[in-house]
């Protein structure tokens, strides 16, 4: 009886031990990299907004309580879009286009205005910035599109023109907002994706100089963007007028030097620096945590990117062309904006008003952007499970299923005949005993460890029957 468990556990171990090696069914590396961005942007938020909370509701923790408010409910929703398989997004892509249309619609009748910008949704406690899912909502459709239109995109100027269409649609709701930033991040996203899937250059090229002169003629047209823009060649010129906010991100970053003052002795966020917790907490971030702090969450950006890069070329590799083109809108987008929000508050590219992915406050922005790192893991994971057959449902390699067999228990004479019988004669019978599921095996396979653990397993199964035979 010990030599048969012996075999029994050795018969176990031949069959089960390599899949036991197989990696995690998701990417821990992608995971671990969302939430250090967000506990990083935990940190600076908190810091960051205690004295302007404190004069605006006598409560230095009150944008902390909510951003962990947001934070929670960021990984819920992200939970609930991780359960949901890829083949909703590729149903449902022109749907979430209508959605998005409807959402910038809806702000531009009934939206709230904060500082001169109508760019939110009030639905009673809940506000909603409109432009975070239209973004996502957008690249989704423009996935969808380039897997169902590719020969028209890659073969004549109508299928690259069609997908341009619809983002000017979406350009010119976003600009009565008005909301240029945004605009800037999708029409980046759009060329780059193009240009990934396989669009011609010069119409790539001739789309990115036609955008430039579109941006230099909004901006020209504009007073007020004409003003950031000169701030920004020169913003010591009016240091306490146009260039106040972006002179005082500058002095952030000139104290912070390599390691900071330390975390939470910041001066510029004592009400000297203008939105400090939302669109300028990189540069609380490097006051506070100096240059070391800066490199960190770029790296830690730039390495989540190319996670993203990386996942949709496995993707289009195992011919999931929308799976691919997805993660690659995804990857562009979190390395644009972030470009945009630091390079704002450095003083590289004229001020605009976008998040730093997972680490500003904004529930709508932090919400939007954890759906979509669960997009990716969600990509990720049907990559690795591709072709893995589940154990115990009978399916074969080729998708197919096998045939199940109803076999009882011989008894008696029988089961001594049974047990008589060579192993190799009943290995399709008795490999998989619990499900009944039938696999056939090379009749010249040699004697191994596998075998004569069948062989034991009969013989338990001989004494068993005869036992009960006898009693």
């Amino acid at each position: 009886m010990m030599a048969a468990s012996t075999k029994l556990s050795a018969l176990f171990a031949a069959r089960h031990d390599g899949q036991q090696t197989a990696t995690h069914p998701y990417d821990v590396t992608l995971i671990l990299i969302a939430l250090a961005l967000m506990s990083i942007g935990v940190i600076i938020v908190t810091s960051a907004s205690m004295p302007v909370a404190d004069r605006l509701h006598d409560n230095p923790f009150y944008f902390a309580i909510r951003h962990g408010i947001y934070i929670v409910g960021a990984i819920v929703a992200a939970m609930v879009v991780l359960n949901l398989p890829m083949q909703f997004w590729r149903m449902t892509n022109p749907y979430l286009l209508l959605a998005a249309i409807a959402l910038l619609l809806a702000v531009l009748v009934v939206g709230r205005t904060v500082n001169g910008s109508t760019r939110w949704l009030a639905i009673g406690p809940i506000t909603i910035q409109a432009a975070e899912p239209a973004k996502l909502f957008f690249f989704a459709y423009l996935a969808g599109y380039l897997v169902r239109r590719y020969e028209e995109v890659t073969e004549n100027l109508k299928g690259f023109i069609k997908p341009l269409a619809v983002f000017f649609v979406l350009a010119m709701l976003l600009l009565l907002q008005p909301d240029l930033g945004t605009v800037v991040v999708m029409f980046a996203t759009t060329i780059g994706l193009l240009f990934l899937a396989g669009a011609r250059l010069w119409q790539f090229f001739a789309l990115v100089f036609a955008g430039i002169l579109a941006v230099v003629a909004l901006i020209v047209f504009e007073e007020y963007r004409m003003k950031r823009v000169t701030s920004f060649l020169d913003p010591w010129a009016d240091p306490f007028g146009a260039g106040y906010q972006l002179t005082q991100s500058l002095m952030a970053y000139g104290r912070g030097n390599w390691f900071g003052q330390g975390l939470g002795n910041s001066l510029q966020k004592l009400e000297f620096l203008p939105e400090a917790h939302t669109d300028f907490v990189m540069a609380i971030l490097a006051e506070e945590l100096g240059f070391v702090g800066v490199l960190a969450v770029l790296g830690l950006i730039l390495w989540m990117v190319l996670r993203a890069l990386n996942i949709g070329n496995k993707a289009l590799e195992k011919g999931r062309a929308f799976d691919g083109y997805l993660a690659y809108s995804i990857g562009i987008w979190f390395s644009f904006q972030t470009a945009v929000n630091i390079g704002a508050s450095a003083g590289i590219l004229p001020t605009k008003g976008l998040t730093l992915p997972l680490v500003s406050y904004g529930g709508s922005s932090l919400i939007v952007m954890s759906v979509a790192v669960a997009i990716l893991l969600r990509i990720d994971f049907e990559l690795r499970v591709d072709g893995v057959q589940a154990i115990g449902r009978g399916d074969g390699k080729d998708g197919k299923k096998n045939p199940r067999r109803k076999k009882p228990i011989p008894s008696g004479a029988a089961q001594s005949k049974v047990s008589a019988t060579s192993p190799s004669a009943n290995d399709a019978d008795e490999e998989d005993f619990s499900t009944g599921i039938v696999k056939a095996k090379p009749a010249t396979k040699t004697s191994t460890a596998e075998d004569e653990g069948k062989a034991g397993i009969k013989a338990i199964l001989a004494r068993v029957a005869q036992e009960a035979d006898n009693g």
